[in-house]
């Protein structure tokens, strides 16, 4: 499927700032299951230095500086992307031996990062643990079954809402609301998963659904690394193994860093700003 789209972004100040570093996670991924054929990125005030980068994920990310004082900061980017119809996730673990939980030891050193806990002292929350063992009683141990398991039961759980600001609530928040985000039902999936050994990760992008939605928002799902199969998303608000329906921007071990604007600016105190945001189709070729 071939997509191109707008994501626009306008931030408006009462009075003039000076804006700070701002890191921005806007520019699609280009590879695995999607090709990025054209993107292009237009700023203004125009920044003083766009430096592109390599994330730790492999994705590309650009960091910007100003100089000067502006009473506005508009950032629009047009993309147009080919997403690929994504191999059989059976196909890829014939003969894999997917008995949980996975040893560390047996992981690639690579994914560590993947299986630390997210409270401060890099251990799970109890929360997830409790609820992984629960969908491990129905799994037989099987990573996969595991994992369908798992989502079938936050669905039961926690019901699904939009919550626009923020960061990805803890796994203990989102199951005492029994309500979330699409990001708060990515942690507690992240979370629970890697509990039980295997290697997850925060994705941030968008859902293409068909029929397509009156209204265009970021999404967010986890990505789980199985053995045979490699990186694969699962989406916990939404249909469970992703397609080619969705468009990864970014994903990290680490929620907080894959929001699509960061930074900061400087002006006097309590001084208002607000945010508009638009997300919109421009042309979908199935």
């Amino acid at each position: 499927m071939k997509i191109k789209y707008i994501h626009n972004l306008e931030y408006s100040y009462e009075e003039s700032v000076q804006l700070g570093e701002h890191r921005l996670c806007i520019k699609p991924r280009s590879h695995g299951f999607q090709r990025l054929i054209n993107f292009n990125l237009n700023i203004s005030p125009n920044p003083k230095i766009l430096y592109p980068l390599l994330a730790a994920s492999g994705e590309e990310i650009n960091r910007i500086t100003f100089e000067g004082y502006t009473d506005s900061l508009s950032i629009k980017a047009i993309s147009e992307v080919e997403t690929l119809k994504h191999p059989c996730i059976l196909d890829g673990v014939k003969e894999r031996d997917l008995t949980l939980p996975f040893c560390r030891s047996i992981i690639n050193r690579d994914l560590q990062g993947a299986l630390e806990g997210w409270m401060p002292n890099g251990q799970h929350d109890p929360s997830a643990v409790e609820l992984a063992q629960e969908s491990l009683a129905g799994s037989s141990n099987n990573a996969l079954s595991f994992t369908f398991q798992l989502i079938e039961i936050i669905q039961d759980r926690v019901k699904y809402t939009k919550r626009h600001t923020g960061p990805a609530w803890p796994a203990s928040r989102t199951l005492r609301e029994r309500v979330g985000s699409c990001r708060d039902l990515a942690m507690l999936m992240v979370e629970s998963c890697r509990s039980v050994g295997i290697p997850s990760r925060f994705v941030s992008g968008y859902h293409f659904e068909d029929p397509l939605p009156k209204e265009f928002e970021l999404h967010a799902w986890a990505e789980l690394y199985i053995p045979g199969a490699g990186w694969r998303g699962f989406d916990p608000s939404g249909k469970g193994l992703i397609d080619e329906r969705y468009l990864t921007l970014v994903s990290s071990s680490k929620s907080n860093v894959t929001a699509v604007i960061t930074g900061n600016f400087r002006g006097k105190t309590n001084i208002k700003n607000n945010l508009t945001w638009e997300i919109k189709p421009l042309e979908i070729c199935n």
